[in-house]
């Protein structure tokens, strides 16, 4: 290491100039990688939040929540098999609501659950959901940002149906759109605002039930349920439309940013390497190993690798809380942690490279180029 330190401070400008290029691209792999972060939780956060591990949908539904429909009869027959308490039903629908007194429009996608089920979130202000009492709501925090308090009216433009808000919940999203919890009750009026079949309201109730149950209870619910599908919950959020594409361009751009920087920093030192072969070959005459020259240049790319992290990890905070609140960017310590965990190992394995070049380094050979 006194080798690597005494070069760098001998030859600033090179370096710096290296290190703000690593900056910059460690710089866009934090971004890139908190924005499929945020856009992941913009997606899935209010399933991915919910305390179940299995969830029953329709065999011809492809694993979509929307495509699924059931009814009573489903949600019962799972009950007698896996229990009251482990089979909750839940249903959801996409709209558009406006604030009372407000012109100001906002999609949502309005969730009914059992109040009781364990799938509503914990409140961050005002009261929760009851099945007792109708004509109340529990809204993501983001609706905040279009006006809405607690106490407000929201009505819903496609059944004509007006809620009351008695609460926040925080990170509760599905497909970009901040949700809307409500009771089944409160479901059912507005189902039957849009319908006045009662036999079809009656067979599609419901989305999906969620289910709190092993794997052996979900395979053997499986068999029993003709016409259903049992899945995780993995699959179900894989099978959220645009989730899985969206995450797979963004993961393939991160993947490229990674290999673009490990070969821009292994370019730049091999260059380096290859202007040093006479120095490097004077130092193995005089009796240097070549593990010590080669950990000096591992090194330096380590030294450069954690200042350019250093100072990408400051940009980002600063970026964070610049952006506006609508941004869809997430960056915890974990995910910053792992990212940059895994640029300096790429940074390494781009340097092995200029490695190889210091052990085929000649002594002699090298003398001999400096004094023709």
């Amino acid at each position: 290491m006194f080798l690597a330190l005494r070069e760098m401070r001998h030859a600033k400008a090179r370096y710096i100039f290296i290190m703000i290029i690593m900056l910059l691209v460690s710089f866009l792999v934090l971004f890139v990688t908190g924005l499929a972060k945020g856009l992941s939780q913009a997606n899935i956060s209010a399933i991915e939040g919910m305390s179940n591990s299995y969830f029953v949908m329709q065999g011809d539904a492809e694993q979509r929540f929307r495509r699924s429909q059931l009814g009573e009869d489903t949600l019962s027959q799972a009950r007698s098999i896996v229990g009251e308490q482990q089979a909750t039903p839940i249903a959801m629908q996409m709209s558009t609501v406006t604030v009372h007194d407000m012109a100001e429009k906002a999609d949502v996608t309005f969730f009914a659950v059992d109040a009781e089920g364990g799938l509503l979130p914990a409140v961050s202000s005002g009261q929760g959901l009851t099945n007792e009492e109708t004509g109340n709501t529990v809204v993501d925090a983001k609706l905040a940002k279009v006006g809405v308090q607690i106490g407000s009216v929201i009505r819903d433009q496609a059944t004509g149906a007006s809620l009351t808000v008695i609460g926040f919940v925080e990170n509760q999203s599905f497909s970009h759109t901040p949700v809307m919890f409500v009771n089944i009750q409160d479901w059912q009026k507005m189902r039957g605002m849009m319908s006045s079949d009662a036999d079809l309201l009656q067979s599609s109730l419901f989305n999906a039930i969620a289910l709190d149950i092993t794997a052996e209870q979900a395979a053997a619910l499986s068999d029993e349920l003709i016409g259903m599908e049992v899945i995780t919950k993995k699959q179900a959020i894989a099978n959220i439309p645009g989730y899985a594409e969206e995450q797979k361009s963004l993961m393939m751009m991160i993947v490229f940013l990674y290999v673009i920087g490990a070969l821009v920093l292994a370019v730049f030192f091999y260059v380096l390497t290859i202007q040093k072969t006479s120095q490097f070959g004077i130092l193995k005459a005089m009796g240097t190993k070549s593990s010590y020259l080669a950990k000096s240049v591992m090194g330096q790319v380590f030294l450069l690798s954690v200042a350019s992290l250093s100072a990408s990890l400051l940009l980002i905070w600063g970026t964070h809380l610049m952006l506006p609140a609508t941004m869809p960017f997430q960056m915890t310590m974990s995910t910053a942690m792992t990212t940059s965990g895994l640029f300096v190992v790429m940074s390494l394995l781009g340097s092995l490279i200029s490695v190889t070049q210091v052990a085929k380094v000649d002594a002699l050979e090298a003398i001999g180029r400096v004094g023709a």
